[in-house]
């Protein structure tokens, strides 16, 4: 550039910075009427703001925001916390579920769509346990309790005609194919294809598709490409992009809307690994178009023929122990039936495990929390660090599923419990229980914090490690063993309440064979030969450890949140206790709270016991072979630098015993300092990157 066209060019932004002033000043302008008119609309008597709020082209909470006396009674005394990540899909018909973001969500699990495995509808909503409205930023929320005397003691009871039980039917293989969207290379069985996908549309892809197919295809995985990103740059969220995506036309097909036992069908918008389905006009095919992703991450270089060998290789080790095994779409849908082909055909539990109570699956949504994922920052560590050592727990979750709760719980009151023998406390904290406590850290802890406490957020949780502090919190009896036992100070824990299950080994069976399927996938991965087997059998092992991760979610089964579009033509339609969340020339999408559905597999106590059982071994866990504790506590103090789900984050390296098995700490990344004390998750997770390209790719690679 010259300085002649540097000069215009100069002039030229000042314009545009002159327009950009005009603009703002117009849209503020605009906003303020518009805010006036809510206010005037609010004085009528018979105002609503689900009726305003579309007109307005804002959120309900936003036009409650400006008009608080339009606050909607129903979301007013309904208010539900946001479903965790790996919730179900939505029901048959038009609207669409997603489940919402929540703090923390590491774990799990990226989201896992489920969409297979048969679900009556949901009931008539049924009182629950109460769970804290959201608090205003910077005071924590406060935690349900169980009521008092008969209502409370009401709650412990399962619910009626409803269990988890053996299926009584061969669950069927869908046609699989796997679609590279940036290649445009199509593999199939043993046959590859290269198709022309015009601007990757969903309707092109299809038309593109199956004229090579004979046999037609049921389920299309998308290894690369994301093409319902497309347009990712023309919507504020990508979301919004999606939904675009897949409510678009596709002449010669339909939403699908559900068939057989399938009777949660209809698109799955998740701005990552959304789900499309869709059935021909004739009704004489059905398809869904799925994300990869789901199941493992691919890197640059793998094709679809790799990810087509890692299913291959997946089915292969899942039939050594299940005759019946099917890979089915997701991750969860296969978790949940491999599970139920291992309920017992005889014996106390042959007839199915009862499902709780809503009101304590509601108890359980509201105060057991997952992974745990804490930053600390200076000055609770040094702001230049000598190093960072990354240490992660290998299959860490596989490592909790030999104990879980069984039965009706009993209520433990805190009189009762105080009643009891130390041996008879003792047992009761390493059974299987949930507990309500008070605790207080000893005046001289120099350490980390031992026990999640409610954070000012709708699931946010933190963990006090001041001296001194006393907290009221719900916790998992591996965490509360663990603060009391603790190899430096024993914390002081007063039990106020509690849930105290009967052991036993609902998932006993289930673990072991996913860990055997692992450890053999593993075990080629490492030893094959062939470089693109040995990698197609990694990726098997990641989608293994999948199965179990996002099964033990799904058992966590949090109320869910239905999404779906009404015209603009029609805004009258829009559910009456449902929230604005978009809307275009066209549609508005709302969302709405639907509370639990009759889910026979909805055993929240179990996926609870287990995250409990997993934040208590990143405290403290002992090698019985080596003799040897590691974890958190047994690092020094000032040395932990972070907690991110099964990972720890030290300035120390350390002798920890790893022999490739579940739980093991495996050292997965190494950086020399003098580095500065990450503030923030992209800072800690920019180091931990750095970290793991520092080693070698044989030393980061065994247990992942």
């Amino acid at each position: 550039m010259d300085a002649q066209s540097y000069n215009a060019t100069l002039a030229d932004l000042r314009t545009v910075r002159d327009d950009i002033k005009k603009t703002q000043t117009a849209l503020a302008k605009l906003e303020a009427e518009r805010d006036k008119q809510i206010a005037q609309l609010a004085t009528h008597e018979k105002a609503k703001a689900e009726r305003i709020a579309p007109a307005a082209g804002l959120s309900l909470a936003e036009v409650v925001a400006r008009a608080p006396e339009l606050a909607p009674q129903p979301l007013a005394a309904d208010a539900t916390p946001a479903p965790e990540p790996a919730a179900a899909d939505q029901p048959a018909g038009a609207p669409y579920t997603e489940p919402h973001p929540h703090v923390p969500q590491p774990t799990a699990p990226p989201t896992d769509p489920t969409g297979e495995a048969p679900q009556a509808p949901a009931p008539p909503a049924a009182p629950t346990a109460p769970v804290a409205p959201a608090t205003e930023e910077g005071e924590p929320r406060t935690l349900p309790s169980i009521p008092d005397g008969e209502t409370g003691d009401a709650w412990f009871t399962h619910t009626k005609n409803l269990a988890s039980t053996r299926p009584n039917f061969t669950q069927q293989a869908r046609s699989t194919v796997f679609l590279d969207t940036d290649t445009g290379i199509l593999v199939h069985r043993n046959q590859t294809h290269r198709l022309d996908l015009g601007t990757r549309s969903a309707a092109e892809i299809l038309t593109a598709v199956f004229p090579v197919l004979p046999e037609g295809a049921e389920r299309i995985y998308i290894t690369a490409g994301a093409p319902w990103h497309r347009d990712a740059d023309r919507h504020p969220y990508l979301r919004d992009a999606v939904a675009a995506w897949l409510n678009a036309p596709t002449p010669g097909w339909r939403t699908d809307t559900g068939r057989g036992r399938d009777r949660m069908a209809g698109h799955f918008v998740h701005a990552r690994h959304p789900v499309a389905r869709y059935l021909r006009d004739d009704e004489s095919q059905h398809v869904e178009i799925r994300s990869m992703g789901e199941w493992f991450d691919l890197e640059d270089g793998d094709d679809p023929a790799t990810a087509r060998d890692a299913f291959v290789l997946l089915w292969q080790a899942l039939r050594r122990h299940w005759d019946d095994a099917v890979v089915m779409g997701s991750p969860s849908q296969t978790g949940r039936d491999l599970w139920t082909r291992t309920i017992p055909a005889r014996g106390q539990y042959s007839d199915g495990y009862p499902v709780l109570s809503e009101e304590l699956r509601g108890l359980l949504h509201a105060t057991a929390g997952q992974g745990r994922n804490e930053l600390l920052a200076p000055p609770r560590v040094p702001e230049v660090l000598p190093q960072l050592v990354e240490y992660d727990r290998t299959f860490a979750y596989a490592k909790h599923t030999w104990k879980s709760p069984v039965g009706t719980p009993r209520r433990i009151t805190g009189r009762q419990f105080a009643a009891w023998s130390d041996k008879e406390q003792a047992r009761a904290l390493y059974g299987c229980g949930h507990w309500q406590i008070r605790a207080t850290v000893p005046d001289t802890w120099d350490h980390v914090g031992l026990l999640p406490a409610p954070a000012p957020s709708d699931r946010a949780w933190h963990y006090p490690a001041t001296p001194g502090t006393t907290f009221t919190t719900w916790a998992g009896g591996p965490e509360v063993h663990t603060a009391l036992t603790n190899p430096l100070t024993p914390w002081k824990i007063e039990v106020l309440d509690g849930l105290l299950w009967e052991d036993g080994k609902p998932l006993d069976d289930w673990g072991k064979k996913l860990k055997d399927a692992w450890s053999n996938l593993s075990a080629q991965a490492h030893f094959q030969q062939d470089a693109r087997q040995a990698r197609a059998a990694h990726l098997a092992s990641r989608a293994v450890r999948a199965i179990l991760l996002y099964g033990i979610g799904s058992f966590a089964q949090r109320p869910r949140m239905v999404t779906g579009t009404t015209p603009r033509t029609q805004e009258r339609d829009v559910p009456a206790d449902a929230e604005i969340i978009g809307f275009d020339d066209e549609l508005i999408t709302w969302q709405k709270p639907t509370g639990f559905s009759r889910d026979p597999n909805a055993h929240p106590e179990w996926a609870a016991a287990i995250w409990s059982g997993a934040r208590a071994a990143l405290l403290t866990q002992r090698h019985r072979a080596d003799d040897i504790y590691a974890g958190a506590l047994h690092a020094a103090p000032g040395t932990v630098i972070a907690f991110r789900t099964d990972a720890l984050y030290l300035t120390q390296p350390q002798a920890w015993p790893y022999h490739q098995q579940p739980g093991d700490y495996l050292k997965k990344g190494h950086l020399a300092g003098p580095l500065a004390a990450p503030t923030s998750e992209e800072d800690l997770l920019t180091l931990r990157d750095a970290g793991r390209a520092a080693l070698t790719p044989a030393s980061t690679t065994a247990g992942a």
